[in-house]
């Protein structure tokens, strides 16, 4: 019994010494139990949709201002005459709705008047709430208007832009693609600089004359080498398997991809300089790794439904902005217009990932 307590209290001491331990037993539980608590919101909010009114009547003008007034629609600020491009192209607004110049002339005269409606079905559950909710709001118009005379004086035509067919596969499988290349290249990176550091052959590396930089970049390369290799053998399995292909130009798709695994790499290395090691390096990439990639990146769960302030994190999550790159090289396909500012993100984090682990990694080594 007496040494059952001895180990205890050796083991006790051994984890109160190790900080990363302490944060991966309390502090990491409990970003687990907000992320889950706040972040998945299964109906969709705040939705941006245009409103194209060509009538310009006080009855267009209730419908829109009823539209706005369901708490689940609200207006994109767009500029152009053409709703399609301006906004939907862009990823502005998620719907356009397009009121006709007879609209109320239409219902006047005792006429069914149609309204088209443009749906972005990039995010297929999205749009199936869109089509369900201006479906019912239409009805529900009707009657507050007392324009209801057995059949519906306004009938909305919805069309699904750029996923007429409603394919799961053009929606999960392009965000499956930044959840994989996020989690196991930068794994993999973890493991090498926690194993060093484990086996102490990183001891070489501080008394050496390398710098950090040197020894951060020249892994950096080495397993970057490796996650193209990754990276082509997942993206070309799955658009064999799934059947979907580059839909515009697939040269944003191409750079996005090499500067994704650049950050993705970083933040393994940088978990790996941390970690003691392998068991550690694992648990902190699948940890904060694959739970930010999956449920703050809008791979599932639209971001405009996490609230604040956890919606700040999501800005710091390199996945996002794959996301939206692969996503629009497979469904959109708006090219560099589009996706211009995700490129510019992921170089941000790339960069702060790689000065994080080298400031870390230059303080361990001895002074040349």
């Amino acid at each position: 019994m007496k040494r059952i307590l001895a180990q205890c209290t050796k083991e006790l001491a051994q984890f109160r010494r190790d900080r990363l331990t302490l944060a991966l037993a309390f502090i990491l539980p409990v970003m687990t139990l907000f992320i889950f608590g706040f972040a998945i919101r299964l109906e969709a909010k705040n939705i941006a949709i245009v409103v194209q009114d060509f009538d310009r009547s006080n009855l267009s003008r209730r419908y829109t201002e009823g539209l706005y007034q369901t708490n689940q629609f609200v207006p994109a600020q767009w500029s152009g005459d053409d709703p399609m491009q301006d906004a939907l192209d862009r990823g502005i607004a998620k719907a356009a709705v397009i009121i006709p110049p007879d609209f109320s002339r239409g219902i006047a005269a005792g006429k069914t008047s149609q309204l088209q409606v443009l749906i972005d079905g990039t995010d297929v559950n999205n749009a199936r709430v869109i089509k369900n909710s201006i479906q019912a709001f239409t009805r529900s118009f009707l009657q507050d208007q007392n324009l209801m005379s057995g059949t519906s004086k306004i009938t909305p035509r919805l069309r699904l832009w750029f996923n007429p067919g409603r394919r799961e596969s053009l929606y999960i499988v392009p965000g499956v693609f930044g959840v994989i290349l996020a989690i196991y290249p930068s794994l993999l990176a973890a493991l090498a600089m926690s194993r060093e550091k484990e086996q102490g052959t990183i001891l070489q590396a501080y008394a050496s004359s390398i710098s950090a930089a040197e020894l951060l970049l020249g892994k950096c390369l080495a397993y970057l080498v490796v996650g193209i290799g990754q990276a082509i053998f997942v993206i070309g399995l799955g658009c064999a398997i799934f059947r979907i292909w580059f839909v515009g130009d697939p040269s944003p798709f191409l750079i996005g991809t090499g500067i994704f695994l650049i950050a993705s790499i970083m933040f393994g290395l940088l978990i790996g300089v941390r970690a003691n090691n392998r068991s550690v390096a694992v648990q902190g990439v699948a940890t904060a790794g694959f739970l930010l990639a999956l449920l703050l990146s809008g791979f599932i769960y639209p971001l405009s439904n996490i609230p604040f302030p956890l919606s700040l994190v999501t800005n710091i999550v390199p996945a996002r902005y794959f996301i939206e790159i692969s996503r629009d090289a497979f469904v959109r396909g708006t090219g560099w217009e589009g996706v211009w500012v995700a490129q510019v993100c992921l170089v941000v984090l790339a960069f702060v990932l790689f000065n994080i682990a080298r400031r870390i990694l230059g303080r361990m080594q001895l002074p040349g």
